[in-house]
């Protein structure tokens, strides 16, 4: 058996602390965590509450323009759509024009929940800017923004960028 290290003793995390991908990932965690708490009750996870502030602000906003929006794939959407309406939350309507395109709706259940949620999600973010300062928020928010946004203004598809091909795929 190998030596193991005494649990009281740091882990050499290496360069990972300062790297950005790796704080943000962290970062990331600790404010899902929070959300998750808070939302708990409600039983909402961040995207879902994503999807129903696109559709409360867009009513009648197609799936694909919903999916696009949020950076989701359309299966995924799909999915997620499937559950907020089964749970009575939102509703898809077919639309005039194509009969094979959906616009999407919150149902009374699903604007009542919203409405309750608001403060939920004041609190929440009141903690985390709590960590940050308004200020610190406010630069935050603008360096997150110049980095997700994508390079010579490249369109992501489904919120990603593409990727480079792997070594010795059909395409090297």
């Amino acid at each position: 058996m190998g030596s193991r290290k005494n649990a009281k003793t740091p882990v050499d995390l290496g360069p990972l602390p300062e790297l950005i991908g790796y704080v943000l990932r962290r970062a990331q965690l600790a404010v899902f965590q929070d959300f998750f708490a808070a939302f708990a009750p409600f039983d909402i996870r961040p995207a879902q509450f994503s999807v129903l502030t696109v559709i409360e602000r867009n009513p009648g906003l197609t799936q694909s323009q919903a999916a696009e929006a949020l950076g989701i794939k359309r299966t995924n959407f799909v999915g997620m759509l499937d559950e907020l309406e089964t749970r009575g939350l939102a509703a898809r309507r077919q639309t005039a024009g194509d009969k094979r395109s959906y616009a999407l709706y919150l149902t009374a259940d699903g604007a009542a929940l919203m409405r309750r949620l608001r403060p939920v999600l004041k609190a929440h973010e009141s903690r985390i800017i709590g960590k940050l300062g308004e200020q610190g928020r406010d630069a935050l928010i603008a360096l997150l923004r110049e980095i997700a946004e994508p390079p010579n203004g490249a369109k992501l598809k489904n919120g990603k960028a593409a990727r480079a091909p792997r070594p010795g795929s059909a395409v090297t």
